[in-house]
């Protein structure tokens, strides 16, 4: 009976009948079934070399080497903020498209930096020991007190060159220490134009058939010179066939798999529902400035993409997570687990928990995480004022992303020579503060205090208008100095920061030791049952930590319609109309007579990816590049919860596609050589 019941919560639970299911750790990739199903299983070596070929951008994207020169390729989606802040009203990189005719052409994004794992190290039980019979604050306190000891011990004396990690994985049952090659010199090498990268925009987003080349090439250099010497993938512009194997090696960010029925709920009830009314109202009011002429259109472009990718996202986890045969499905697996454990104590621990995030949902997103305060000038008060605060403390009491080992990373943020626009940033600010004081109410002590008789217009023009955080060498200058130069300013922004900065932090602290603190405690208490049921055989939520899916090129069927896998490059000299967002640049349309229209332009695969893993290779068994991942069809929406193998697709750009569009539409043969060179 024990035996059948551990066969039935491993099937509930793991989702072990879709064979394509799971983002894999690379220490523990499921080597059997990939074998049985299509005759392979990476060795050793062919991991290593995946692992080491393969990059994060630390911005929340994925990419790959792909020339022995350091040459990183990755989604122009991904690499919007480099090339906006390479970007200005004289020479608009991210509409005109940028492509470097040679080394010396090749420009340093302002705060991008990548990262490639070089090892995985078990450290679980010194977090553990570290934790031992604790809660509450005192479980927080000593667990990031431990993890600023691990990781500070990883990057010793070469912060500038490498970092370090500390994952939780399994909900808590497992934490594994991450190192990495850190690179902080990056250069743009190509970017396409917005209307080719973003064909069919929101209304083909999550779609297929789709005809974008969605793709940007970096370059990863040290020491002023191209990186050298790195694992690298090549391109096979054959791509892959229909049921031939395809493997995504990326860095999906997070999924929710494991989360109890309570925790569910909670994410449908109150965040879903609240982060759509928000982004709708934010979506209006971008929309609003955008339409006040051609400038403002450029300053706000990449961020109301970005709001309604998040918006249509959000929709469809909705979505999903509203339909009651899912409901029920999940209560199943849960009931199967409570009754594996005989102990139904950490799931009520963690139902309690959701009604503190329910009362602190408002005052902790708001004021807790400063969301009221939307503008870059307030994120840069805020990091220079705790910056201040923090660095002088013993490094394992400091908050988390002031610790040693995050220094570098937030120092190359803050100080990013990327333009702020005050127009704009009066705008968002003006927003974010109505909001604030709808959603708390006039009387709450933290809007009388922030407004003082004020309306939100008149704050966010005054703010604006009186600072000087604008400039990097002042934010250089503050930082520099440290405490006493940042207490010494007045800075209407830096005053604003001090003003919520102490009830910023008590409702920082309160969610952590009622929340944070019983979610992960009783999530570690049910790992230990799936540990004890069927040990690894699963995979972990995602961590945007470097994961392996694995799947085939295959269509699926839509209502009783099939959906072919592919697209070819005619297809969008078909679908285009000249009127935004299926314009044509115009590139492409005077290249329309000399591309190859046959050629295959982007594909779908089963492959399990979520938000993060944008920018993924996707390799064969060759470790051949065949395409890269850029993003999903409508049904994986619902894969932050749960994968479905027969509807669930990754939407990829083929091989074939950008090599095309690199010789033929931007006369770039010397990055096609260097992509394919001469023996390859």
């Amino acid at each position: 009976m024990k035996r059948i019941l551990a066969l039935a919560v491993a099937s509930l639970v793991s989702g072990a009948a879709t064979a394509a299911e799971g983002m894999w750790t690379l220490d523990n990739l499921p080597a059997d079934a990939m074998r049985q199903a299509y005759g392979f299983a990476p060795d050793a070596e062919w991991t290593r070399h995946a692992m080491r070929a393969s990059v994060r951008l630390a911005g929340g994207c994925s990419g790959s080497f792909v020339s022995a020169d350091g040459l990183v390729l990755t989604n122009a989606h991904c690499i919007v903020g480099c090339v906006q802040g390479l970007s200005s009203p004289e020479r608009d990189l991210l509409n005109d498209g940028f492509v470097a005719g040679s080394r010396g052409e090749e420009l340093q994004c302002p705060a991008e930096e990548l990262n490639v794992l070089q090892d995985i190290t078990d450290v679980s039980g010194r977090i553990a020991q570290a934790t031992d019979g604790l809660s509450g604050r005192a479980f927080i306190d000593a667990r990031n007190a431990e993890v600023s000891r691990i990781e500070d011990e990883c990057v010793a004396d070469d912060a500038q060159g490498r970092r370090c990690d500390v994952v939780a994985l399994y909900a808590g049952g497992l934490h594994h220490l991450y190192r990495y090659k850190r690179y902080d010199d990056v250069r743009l090498v190509f970017s396409p134009e917005y209307a080719i990268g973003f064909f069919g925009g929101d209304p083909d987003n999550f779609n297929f058939p789709r005809y974008n080349l969605d793709m940007g090439l970096l370059r990863a250099y040290e020491n002023g010179a191209p990186a050298q010497e790195v694992e690298h993938f090549t391109l096979n512009p054959a791509g892959a066939q229909p049921g031939e194997l395809t493997m995504v090696t990326g860095h999906p960010g997070r999924t929710q798999r494991q989360l109890t029925v309570a925790q569910l709920e909670r994410v449908r009830d109150v965040d879903l529902i609240n982060s759509l009314l928000l982004l709708a109202e934010r979506r209006a009011m971008l929309a609003q400035y955008a339409r006040g002429s051609e400038e403002a259109a450029r300053q706000a472009q990449s961020d109301l993409t970005f709001t309604d990718n998040s918006y249509k996202v959000f929709r469809g986890q909705l979505q999903a997570l509203l339909d009651p045969q899912v409901v029920a499905g999940k209560r199943e697996q849960e009931a199967a687990l409570r009754t594996a454990a005989g102990d139904a104590q950490p799931w009520d621990e963690i139902e309690r928990a959701q009604r503190v995030r329910r009362e602190l949902y408002y005052p902790h997103l708001l004021i807790g995480q400063q969301r009221a305060f939307d503008s870059r000038y307030f994120q840069f008060a805020s990091t220079l004022l705790r910056g201040g605060e923090e660095r002088p403390k013993p490094n394992a009491e400091r908050l988390p992303e002031f610790q040693d080992a995050a220094l570098a990373r937030l120092e190359q943020t803050l100080l990013s020579t990327s333009p702020v626009y005050p127009a704009f940033e009066t705008v968002k600010l003006t927003h974010s503060l109505t909001k604030f004081r709808e959603l708390l109410g006039t009387d709450h002590p933290a809007v009388q205090q922030v407004f003082a008789g004020r309306s939100p217009e008149a704050l966010a023009a005054e703010l604006v208008g009186g600072t000087g955080l604008g400039d990097p060498a002042e934010r250089e200058r503050l930082w520099r100095g440290g405490k006493a130069a940042v207490d010494a300013s007045q800075d209407p922004f830096l005053v604003l920061a001090r003003a919520v900065d102490a009830e910023s932090r008590t409702l920082r602290a309160r969610f952590e030791a009622e929340v944070e603190a019983v979610e992960a405690r009783n999530a570690e208490r049910i790992a230990r049952t799936r540990f004890d049921t069927y040990g690894t055989e699963v995979y972990p939520d995602a961590t945007f930590t470097l994961r392996l899916s694995y799947g085939e090129v295959r269509g699926w069927n839509e209502l009783g319609t099939d959906v072919p896998p592919y697209t070819e490059i005619g297809g969008i000299y078909r679908r285009a109309t000249g009127f935004d967002p299926y314009a044509l640049a115009p590139s492409w349309l005077e290249a329309q007579d000399r591309i190859d229209r046959t050629a295959r332009f982007n594909f779908v695969s089963s492959n399990d990816i979520i938000g993060g893993n944008s920018g993924s290779p996707v390799i064969n068994r060759d470790a051949e590049v065949v395409g890269l991942a850029f993003d999903g069809n409508i049904h994986s929406l619902g894969g932050a919860f749960w994968y479905d193998e027969t509807l669930n697709r990754t939407v990829s750009v083929h091989s074939a596609a950008m090599l095309e569009a690199l010789r033929t539409v931007y006369d770039a043969g010397h990055l096609v050589e260097e992509l394919q060179p001469v023996g390859d």
